[in-house]
């Protein structure tokens, strides 16, 4: 069976239309500042060995799918971090350091936060404590020790290792970089936000290509407000956004579904781990309540064949190398355009330009490596 007929087969598990939705630009930067985002892109482009990452065409899955372009911004390329995160935390770390040497940067991650907040630590001479849960692999925390992060684990979920990482903090007198926002905590995830909009402004000089429809994951969902905010900057035009979640933690969809903060249970890890999140952060939720046109959930059964289907050519002229969580936007994509319905009510079509966030590539060898064999089945 060819590649075209195995994916006539995919589909979304739930598909949600937001009924409030109503994208202003002055709402957007009201939560993640314009200055904040001059400043991100004015910082960290000129950071030692700052390239601008390629943005792909999809051309065989374009002509497949019958749409005009579907380009793939690849952060396995964003400095050596393998990345888009590469561009939040070390650059929170930076603002809040403000020069200082004598100071211990703590943050809680499942992975690539953890390695972006412990390579900004290692770039400024810091001393920096990361917490993991027990579910974060031998092979994420080896890559954040490299950076010579000092790493916690703790037993239960993120959730738990947060909470670590908070107590400890509060005792010691650390500053905590964390890429989730509360009532009380904004400043540095507003921070870790700007940083992700510089992948939108690098787009915007890419492409003369309007774009039309942008697929985001979301786990907490500050990689979507980040795009949605460097969209309300520098784009010329609104893209529809299309959020995407894994089936087993889509707190974005169940909060738009309720029109407020939903808290969800997970019964069971996602494989998209930096995506199975239980709670949406706050500053995001303010953003993409109003900005997300549709919500899309996905399972995980067609990670490991996309995984294996961007390496092996099968979307593009292209290999490419994407992780777990650089899947879900080509899954959703190929779902709806299989479902008339949802492919009518997003208006996608010949003309449509597609933007898929390939937010990282092979950031844990393993499992890539398992991944990558069990799709080639």
């Amino acid at each position: 069976m060819n590649y075209s007929k195995k994916i006539k087969n995919w589909k979304f598990s739930k598909f949600l239309i937001n009924k409030n939705f109503k994208f202003k630009r002055n709402y957007v930067l009201k939560y993640v500042p314009s200055i904040m985002l001059t400043d991100a892109y004015k910082t960290i482009s000129n950071w030692k060995n700052y390239k601008v990452t390629p943005l792909l065409k999809l051309n065989r899955l374009k002509k497949n799918l019958k749409l005009n372009n579907i380009f793939y911004k690849d952060e396995s390329k964003r400095f050596h971090l393998k990345s888009f995160k590469a561009l939040g935390g070390a650059y929170a770390v930076e603002k809040i350091s403000k020069g200082k040497k004598n100071i211990t940067i703590s943050s809680a991650t499942a992975g690539n936060h953890g390695r972006s907040v412990a390579w900004g630590a290692q770039r400024l001479k810091l001393r920096c404590k990361i917490f993991v849960s027990q579910f974060v692999s031998e092979t994420r925390v080896s890559e954040i020790k490299k950076f010579g992060a000092e790493v916690i684990r703790v037993k239960g979920n993120y959730e738990d290792s947060l909470k670590k990482c908070q107590k400890l903090s509060k005792k010691n007198d650390w500053k905590i970089v964390q890429d989730v926002s509360t009532k009380n905590y904004k400043y540095i995830p507003q921070l870790t936000m700007a940083g992700y909009s510089i992948m939108i402004k690098e787009i915007s000089k890419q492409t003369n290509q309007f774009i039309t429809h942008i697929f985001l994951q979301a786990g907490v969902g500050g990689l979507a407000a980040g795009v949605v905010s460097g969209v309300a900057k520098y784009f010329k035009r609104i893209p529809k956004i299309i959020i995407v979640e894994p089936d087993r933690a889509d707190c974005v969809l169940q909060s738009i579904k309720g029109n407020k903060l939903k808290k969800i249970k997970i019964k069971k890890e996602s494989i998209m781990g930096g995506m199975s999140c239980n709670e949406m952060s706050l500053v995001p939720w303010q953003v993409l309540k109003k900005t997300s046109n549709c919500c899309v959930s996905i399972s995980d059964k067609n990670i490991a064949k996309t995984v294996a289907g961007l390496k092996d050519k099968k979307f593009s002229k292209t290999s490419i190398i994407g992780g777990e969580c650089a899947a879900p936007g080509v899954i959703a994509l190929i779902g709806i355009c299989n479902s008339n319905k949802a492919k009518k009510l997003l208006n996608l079509n010949k003309n449509s330009n597609i933007l898929v966030i390939g937010c990282e590539g092979n950031a844990d060898v393993k499992l890539y490596k398992q991944l990558l064999s069990k799709g080639r089945k």
